[in-house]
């Protein structure tokens, strides 16, 4: 097949727009030669094992699975009785973006707490945990929170460490959406450990996908006392992959080495290039009206632009409205951004900016 699209094409609206590492590549052409076994029972499923044990402590289980709200979904489901809920930040993916999947396929009540800055905190969990031994409520029995969040802002360790503790000491799970999670380690530049499982994460979606992947994320269990069941629900949620080897393969190109790190560590720094591209603007006059709504700590940059001028830009870079009541916009790096991506896009925000 020839290639149909512009490869010159370049955006900012969402990780997932870009390719496929190359790298990624190569494992999946590797793992093609040959016959293994189905459904997982495949010696690079069974490599990844131990890969995730190196990463997050021995006795971890990783379940392979297509996309995050798979990993989402099952892993939730996994945490909770049919009569269970989640508390969640209002703006996350399990609340705004994933078509109502942990509420009609996982049959979950969502809790939300409204957030500024996409985090919880153990007193915003406090407004939706309670109510347990009512039968007329469903019961709060998990939280749930993102790593980087929607809004790019992190959790510190011990921030995660400070949810975890409360969340145990109310009889309640923590679930961590972990789509970004290499970008959110990068920026800590810790361990995934470290604010994972150490920290007193149960269950975690790791997310590979936005990082180079072509598809593939998992569900890791860090305490196989907070989940049951994932054997027969990655099958009942269909996101039990028949030829699992090739996405095994490209979760190990990631994480046996260090391409995990080198992909999410230039994705965070071209956010940073472009938000110091545009506070330097602002500062000699060349960019005028732009104003940031959220601290830039992973790939992500949130910012509200002049009226008219989204628009404009979109006509030669791609990205999305965040809230377009407030012409707040978000533009997302990825591991194949390139300074010229960036000053490219810059150019263009001085001279939009300049005509508004």
């Amino acid at each position: 097949m020839t290639t149909i699209h512009d490869p010159n094409l370049r955006g900012f609206a969402s990780d997932n727009y870009s390719g496929i590492h190359p790298e990624v590549l190569a494992a999946i052409a590797a793992a093609n030669d040959g016959h293994q076994v189905a459904y997982g029972d495949d010696v690079y499923t069974e490599r990844l094992q131990e890969v995730m044990a190196r990463h997050f402590g021995e006795g971890v289980e990783a379940y392979p699975v297509f996309n995050g709200t798979g990993a989402n979904v099952v892993g939730l489901q996994s945490m909770l009785p049919r009569w269970g809920a989640v508390v969640s930040a209002g703006t996350a993916h399990i609340n705004v973006d994933e078509g109502g999947a942990p509420e009609r396929v996982a049959g979950i009540k969502l809790l939300t707490v409204p957030t500024d800055d996409g985090k919880l905190t153990p007193e915003l969990i406090d407004r939706e945990a309670w109510g347990w031994g009512d039968e007329h409520r469903a019961q709060p029995l998990a939280v749930s929170i993102t790593q980087s969040t929607e809004l790019g802002t992190l959790y510190t360790v011990d921030e995660i460490t400070a949810i975890a503790d409360h969340a145990h000491s109310l009889g309640m799970h923590l679930h961590m959406d972990g789509s970004r999670i290499s970008n959110a380690a990068a920026s800590l530049d810790v361990p995934f450990r470290a604010f994972t499982r150490d920290a007193g994460v149960d269950v975690l979606s790791f997310g590979g996908t936005k990082n180079g992947a072509m598809l593939g994320e998992a569900v890791v269990v860090l305490n196989p006392e907070a989940s049951t069941g994932l054997k027969f629900l990655r099958k009942l949620d269909m996101q039990l992959a028949s030829k699992m080897r090739f996405v095994s393969a490209q979760l190990l190109a990631l994480l046996e080495g260090d391409l995990w790190l080198r992909n999410a560590s230039h994705s965070n720094a071209m956010a940073q290039r472009l938000r110091a591209g545009i506070e330097a603007g602002l500062a000699d006059g060349s960019i005028s009206g732009v104003a940031f709504t959220q601290p830039t700590q992973a790939n992500g940059v949130f910012a509200t632009l002049p009226d008219g001028v989204a628009d404009r830009l979109r006509t030669s870079f791609k990205f999305y409205d965040w809230d377009a009541a407030k012409n707040e916009v978000r533009w997302m790096c990825s591991f194949d951004t390139s300074e010229n991506d960036i000053d490219a896009f810059l150019a263009a925000i001085a001279r939009e900016t300049s005509a508004a």
